[in-house]
């Protein structure tokens, strides 16, 4: 059965469980909690506790913010409070961000997350078995688990890994190490389906194993509105959206793939010059239907199936809004995806 979440990116920690009640009596099935102005384990936390059968996951934690110690640290905590109602998304960020926001080392992101994930891994196991961890790769290294720092075996056990990325080397590094990929939605359905899907079967059979299992959640950009006035908003925020990642050089290979770099290079030189409000009205609908699902509330359900019916595991919808009819609708008609 396919879950459906939903997520707040401005929720901080002192509304965060009021929204989860909210999520969680509006029939949703998780809450994505993301890394922006609060910390997303805080907020993750926050929200288990005030709700009961509600799964929260970071959708993303930055990962080169932090180290795998404290990354797995953090996790475990969450999985606790939670009881098991957790799963951890990572990313790498983006260059610019790690370099002068956090001000940490930027190289090979691909190798890095990689082994990132297989060292959180096996500081798990060392918590789990009462063992030193014995991790040494090119770019970690951890040796020392003294009793003192050791929270001991989780009860529920330790919360699945997901990955999100562009590129086809993070999709295929995923497929190898985490239990699923977590779509940007700056990817289309064609690049999904002809340069992702391939990346991640290929890191699945890097591991030897199939896609069984394996979680996908896709791209969710989504167009919609119960009054016209309501519709061109959201179409508008989403063309500012698309404007706003085609101005980074990370994900100029989806628009290649398109066909479509002249829209990169203008995207750029927007963004260069503080101007990238005046890309977004020049999205033509195109690109727009590209990248995003655009339709009726009454289509939403049917329109989200046909794209990603066979390759979904979650899909994630808005918020849902007091006194708002559009999102319960859409709910129970995504109930009958199998």
């Amino acid at each position: 059965m396919v879950r459906i979440d939903t997520g707040d990116m401005m929720a901080g920690p002192r509304d965060i469980g009021a929204t989860a009640e909210r999520v969680q009596a509006a029939g949703y099935d998780g809450l994505w909690i993301a890394e922006a102005q609060h910390d997303p384990f805080v907020l993750a936390a926050l929200a288990a506790q005030a709700t009961t059968t509600l799964h929260v996951q970071t959708t993303v934690a930055i990962a080169f913010a932090r180290n795998p110690m404290s990354m797995a640290v953090a996790a475990n905590d969450a999985q606790l409070v939670s009881a098991g109602r957790f799963s951890l998304g990572l990313a790498c960020g983006v260059e610019s961000q790690i370099r002068h926001r956090y001000g940490l080392p930027w190289s090979r992101p691909a190798a890095r997350i990689r082994e990132y994930v297989l060292a959180v891994r096996a500081i798990w196991a060392a918590f789990r078995t009462g063992t030193q961890p014995d991790f040494r790769g090119d770019f970690f290294t951890h040796t020392e688990l003294p009793p003192f720092f050791d929270p001991g075996p989780n009860e529920y056990g330790y919360p699945g890994i997901t990955l999100s990325g562009v590129g086809a080397r993070m999709a295929e590094v995923a497929g190898e190490v985490a239990d699923g990929f977590l779509c940007h939605n700056f990817m289309t359905e064609r690049y999904l389906r002809e340069v992702t899907l391939p990346a991640l079967a290929r890191g699945r059979a890097k591991a030897g194993k199939t896609m069984a299992g394996f979680r996908i959640g896709p791209p969710s950009f989504l167009v919609t509105g119960s009054t016209p006035a309501e519709f061109e908003r959201a179409k508008d925020l989403v063309k500012q959206e698309i404007a706003f990642y085609a101005g980074n050089p990370s994900y100029r290979p989806v628009l290649e793939f398109h066909g479509w770099g002249e829209l990169a290079d203008e995207a750029v030189e927007l963004a260069a010059a503080g101007r990238l409000d005046l890309l977004g009205p020049a999205i033509d609908d195109h690109v727009l239907a590209a990248f995003a699902v655009v339709a009726e509330p009454e289509q939403v359900a049917d329109r989200l199936k046909a794209r990603f019916g066979d390759i979904a595991s979650q899909v994630v919808l808005p918020m849902p809004a007091a006194g708002h009819d559009t999102w319960p609708a859409v709910l129970a008609a995504l109930r009958s995806w199998s």
